[in-house]
């Protein structure tokens, strides 16, 4: 009885092939669609609507991302120069007394202070006729202190200004994708179209490029820096322990999510692509 109905259902799905694939191939069918389209008398009129249409997308495509990318930034600039930035100065004024955010601000003044310090010993050493008397070096010190001072307390100001201008610059940005629905759509088919009109070889390049660049041999030195940048943008101390947990797992993470991308969707969107993909990477 098992054999029997494993029998029928193999008969039922092969004559369900059949009626799905149909006699003659499917690209067939396509070819004298395309043939019977381009001879119709309305045929010019179709290409330039798709045409129009294709351009009215890519040109709201376009200025999408240019709002995404300006917006942003526009308001991060204004919010913080507008009343961010004086509400803290205002506020760290009031304590003025603290003047470094963190104590690696607080190293790095004074290592500069005391490359200062020696560059004027040093100085005085070599030429002996201009000897700066013990009172003069002091006032040069006392001065180069007051302008470390004055820097590193802007940075200060400047780094938890950041944060704030930052919160505002993500909301700005997360309105402009609420309010943008028919243009992310938009932004889509024009990603789709340009993806798709790759030739298989550049689309094996980018996707080598892209994989060297974030989740490469070299790619943790650039991490470093991004961090160490990000850390400083926000006034936090660069904790090397951190970065480097973070260098050691997220690009693993990333590289595996693009191996399981290439295995599950490369292969079945461009088989011809992946073969090159694998001809380049050996």
């Amino acid at each position: 009885m098992k054999k029997s109905s494993r029998s029928n259902q193999d008969v039922s799905s092969q004559q369900f092939t059949f009626l799905k694939t149909g006699i003659f191939p499917i690209s067939i069918g396509k070819t004298f669609q395309k043939i019977l389209s381009d001879i119709s008398p309305n045929a010019d009129q179709e290409f330039i609507k798709k045409y129009q249409i294709s351009r009215q997308r890519t040109t709201i495509a376009v200025k999408f991302v240019l709002l995404l990318i300006i917006i942003p930034l526009l308001t991060h600039h204004l919010s913080k120069r507008l009343f961010i930035l004086p509400i803290v100065e205002n506020l760290r004024n009031d304590n003025s007394g603290q003047i470094f955010l963190n104590q690696e601000m607080e190293e790095k003044a004074f290592h500069e202070l005391k490359i200062f310090t020696a560059k004027l010993k040093f100085e005085s050493l070599l030429d002996s006729e201009t000897k700066i008397s013990p009172e003069n070096r002091e006032s040069k010190i006392k001065a180069k202190a007051i302008e470390l001072a004055a820097e590193f307390q802007h940075k200060s100001t400047n780094a938890i200004s950041n944060i704030f201008a930052d919160i505002i610059a993500l909301i700005a940005f997360a309105l402009v994708i609420v309010f943008s629905t028919k243009d992310i759509i938009s932004l889509q088919h024009f990603i789709d179209q340009v993806v798709y009109g790759l030739s298989d070889s550049a689309k094996a390049f980018l996707i080598i490029l892209s994989t060297d660049v974030f989740v490469g041999f070299h790619s943790p030195h650039g991490w470093e820096i991004i961090l160490e940048g990000f850390t400083e943008h926000l006034g936090l101390p660069a904790n090397k322990n951190y970065i480097f947990m973070f260098i050691a797992t997220f690009p693993v993470i990333l590289d595996t999510i693009v191996k399981y991308w290439i295995f599950r969707y490369l292969s079945r969107l461009s088989p011809s692509a992946l073969a090159t993909l694998k001809e380049m990477d050996d």
